[in-house]
């Protein structure tokens, strides 16, 4: 059965993960009326796949060149290509289990009030934290919890929902990651992400959700499960890339959607930003990273500094 959903992928060089992802798509209950792929690859590999025949695979892909190459850019440009109400966000390498996006439609229909919904991924998952993390989670969210799953703390800290039998099938979550997640497309922004996020876009999905769940609420759908086949990229080995990047998004999302700047959040977030650092070095590929870290932390600093110093001269 086909449902009223655009599927939205972006993609780059991985026709291989594609390739599995379609065809576990092509095996589930429902699927998607349209599926609009957006392409940065080098090559036509993922042009042929998308114009290819896969058994059972009913949904109609709509194939586009990448304008602009990263994750948030491309899911904007295949927005304007989208025909349905309902949006659904999902990686490249993830694969299926049985009836995962039917179960994922049924969550999503469960409450009018809800703006999205995600599914549990099976080999990322919320962990019982440690004695030292629960501390950390009790200072930067104020107060102790039974749980932390699913929630966004502190400064923009986001940690992931908690797979639990004992868990309602439909349960309540203060962000949403856009690794298979479904929007009403009524709740979506208008265009999804701002122009801050560029490249490998880290915390987009968190922004995203944040802002869905100031007017809706959101929710994880537990038995719409998938696994996520992570694939390697030049962006994840830029270890000092992805230190900068961690602070200054995390520092977007904590200042520009969560509305927090006071001393304290700023305090939380060094907290944080220190915890990550000391939690690398448990190994010697840890230690041996640091400097790269430390410079990528650095150079986070001056970008915040140079960017608030500009908008303090543009508000005066």
């Amino acid at each position: 059965m086909l449902i009223d959903v655009s599927a939205i992928i972006p993609t780059k060089n991985r026709v291989l993960p594609l390739t599995r992802m379609l065809i576990s798509l092509a095996q589930q209950s429902v699927q998607p009326l349209e599926m609009i792929v957006v392409d940065a690859s080098i090559n036509d590999e993922t042009k042929q796949l998308c114009q290819s025949q896969i058994i059972n695979l009913d949904t109609n892909i709509i194939y586009h060149r990448a304008t602009e190459t990263g994750a948030a850019t491309q899911r904007n440009q295949a927005m304007k290509y989208a025909t349905q109400n309902y949006i659904w966000l999902l990686d490249d390498d993830i694969i299926f289990e049985p009836n995962c996006v039917e179960r994922l439609w049924q969550a999503l229909h469960s409450d009018s009030q809800l703006g999205g919904v995600n599914a549990m991924i099976t080999n990322q998952k919320y962990l019982t934290p440690s004695r030292i993390s629960r501390h950390l989670f009790r200072l930067l969210h104020g107060r102790q919890e039974p749980s932390y799953a699913g929630k966004c703390i502190g400064p923009a800290l986001n940690l992931l929902p908690e797979d639990n039998p004992s868990l309602p099938k439909v349960v309540s979550v203060e962000w949403l990651n856009t690794t298979c997640v479904m929007y009403q497309r009524k709740a979506l922004p208008e265009p999804l992400f701002t122009d801050f996020f560029t490249g490998y876009s880290l915390m987009e999905d968190v922004t995203l959700s944040l802002i869905v769940g100031k007017q809706w609420k959101l929710a994880n759908a537990r038995t719409a499960r998938i696994f996520h086949d992570s694939q390697p990229g030049d962006h994840k080995n830029n270890l000092g890339m992805l230190a900068k990047m961690d602070l200054v998004n995390r520092h977007y999302v904590m200042t520009q959607v969560l509305e927090r700047k006071t001393a304290q959040d700023y305090f939380k977030l060094i907290v944080l930003q220190l915890f990550s650092i000391l939690a690398s070095l448990s190994s010697g590929k840890g230690w041996l990273s640091l400097p790269n870290i430390l410079f990528g932390k650095l150079s986070g600093v001056k970008e915040i500094m140079f960017k608030t110093s500009q908008t303090t001269v543009s508000e005066s």
